[in-house]
């Protein structure tokens, strides 16, 4: 079995300067948050919301109910969050609060000034480079802009539940909310490599998604057949099984653990994540020449890979249908532009 273990990465980390989140983010991260973008009324709700919640209330929640990180009150926490921003080049260091919740998890939320909140749940789960992988998988959160996002998405549901009565209101919303929860659990793809980034320790975040599906019994657990089990969950039964795996995912925030450890497997292992710690990625000074044609075609050309890799048969199903789409949404691309140049 392979030692997981190991506390400390084996080098010196490196800073990545200028880093844009289009370095790490997942093209499904990106091509879902446009999917949802295109939702009618999407961006009307989004002000709205922004203009009837004081971000400043939900700070002042946490600040009154949970306990600050500082250099004082869990300052090992502190200094992992400032090498996290230092690592990712984060402009500010956000806030950081601990919560007492023994369900294992964190998360960035806010508008202006984005914030992020653990739980002690978290702290009690995982050792210190494991924790190290949770705060740089927040601040990659709030790096891409998701914080907004997510806090919308608490919004909606707690608005959702408190007018379930009002069949109306219930439904106008159900579409926005599951828009929502797909993309959430596509973003935890995206930060998931940032968290790598951060911590640059593989298997600390090996350890660290093993230890959210089995807890703290590494020695009784092994990462090949944790991969292994991740393969074949992705290629289990039928089209059934298929339709089943998606109901499954439809009241979760997160991906499974054996997806998230073999996305970061793959990710890790084909080379893009050492061409980033050498220097090699996208700045954020080029992000405003950033063409949404590229961007669309890299994530139809991403879910094209994605689903020749995959063995699922509920996938075989529709990929036929969402290459077309893909290639129909190029060609729309090219006759507009078209009719632009003219």
């Amino acid at each position: 079995m392979p030692d997981m273990t190991t506390n400390t990465p084996d080098r010196a980390r490196v800073r990545l300067p200028g880093i844009s989140s289009r370095a790490y983010e997942h093209p499904a991260d990106r091509s879902a948050l446009v999917a949802m973008r295109s939702l009618t009324g999407f961006d009307t709700v989004l002000k709205k919301l922004a203009g009837m919640f004081s971000e400043r209330g939900i700070r002042l929640f946490f600040l009154g109910g949970s306990v600050r990180v500082s250099d004082r009150q869990f300052r090992h926490l502190n200094d992992m969050l400032r090498d996290s921003a230092y690592i990712l080049d984060l402009p500010d260091v956000p806030e950081l609060y601990v919560i007492q919740d023994p369900q294992p998890n964190a998360m960035a939320i806010g508008f202006d000034r984005p914030f992020i909140v653990v739980n002690t749940g978290l702290l009690d789960l995982l050792d210190d480079e494991e924790q190290r992988y949770v705060i740089g998988h927040e601040v990659g959160h709030i790096l891409s802009g998701h914080a907004v996002y997510r806090t919308m998405a608490l919004i909606l549901t707690s608005l959702a539940e408190r007018i379930a009565w009002l069949p109306l209101g219930s439904i106008a919303l159900r579409g926005i909310i599951m828009a929502l929860s797909e993309w959430m659990r596509k973003s935890e793809l995206s930060a998931d490599r940032a968290g790598l980034l951060a911590g640059q320790d593989v298997d600390a975040v090996k350890r660290a998604l093993m230890k959210m599906a089995g807890g703290t019994r590494l020695h009784e657990m092994d990462t090949e057949a944790f991969l292994e089990q991740a393969r074949e969950y992705d290629a289990a039964g039928d089209v059934r099984d298929g339709l089943l795996k998606f109901l499954n995912l439809l009241r979760r925030s997160h991906p499974f653990a054996v997806i998230r450890f073999a996305e970061i497997d793959r990710w890790a292992r084909e080379g893009e994540y050492r061409r980033i710690l050498e220097g090699e990625y996208p700045r954020r000074t080029d992000d405003g020449d950033t063409s949404v044609r590229d961007e669309a075609k890299n994530a139809a050309n991403a879910y094209r890979d994605s689903w020749s890799r995959s063995t699922d048969p509920f996938v075989g199903v529709v990929r036929d249908v969402a290459e077309g789409a893909a290639d129909a949404g190029e060609r729309i691309f090219q006759r507009f532009n078209r009719r632009n140049d003219n």
